[in-house]
């Protein structure tokens, strides 16, 4: 007895496999993902972070790569205040670890508390923000 295939509507679905895997791909929604949460949780950390003459708030990089789809966000270490002269990595970790402003940690122990706090926070409404740029890229 012959048995009867049907492929009917195989190359429909061989596009959208090609649209999901490329959607995927740091060039193009994931890649996008990573970049538009990783500057915006810049702006929550640069928000809540302690301001006098702005020089700290300003030090705070973001550092994107897209072929290993890693971010961060960082202290410049070479960053200066214009008015002391001092390092914003040297006074910045101890503002931080105090964490007072805009209901940050206060019992903050290390730099990286502040950066952790950063995340609890805001953290899951970045990932969904990065999941809702990916579900629009998926067929």
């Amino acid at each position: 007895m012959p048995i009867e295939v049907n492929i009917k509507g195989i190359q429909k679905a061989q596009a959208a496999n090609t649209r999901a895997i490329n959607a995927l791909k740091p060039a193009h929604a994931l890649g996008k993902a990573l970049k538009e949460t990783i500057a915006f949780l810049h702006a929550r950390v640069v928000e809540v972070t302690p301001k006098d003459t702005g020089a700290l708030q300003a030090s705070h990089r973001m550092k994107i790569d897209t072929r290993q789809v890693v971010s961060r966000i960082s202290i410049d270490r070479t960053a200066r205040n214009p008015r002391s002269g001092m390092r914003t990595a040297e006074y910045g970790y101890y503002l931080h670890q105090r964490g007072h402003k805009k209901g940050l940690n206060p019992n903050a122990e290390t730099w990286q508390d502040f950066y952790a706090h950063v995340h609890k926070v805001f953290g899951m409404k970045a990932l969904k923000m990065a999941a809702d740029i990916i579900k629009r890229a998926l067929p």
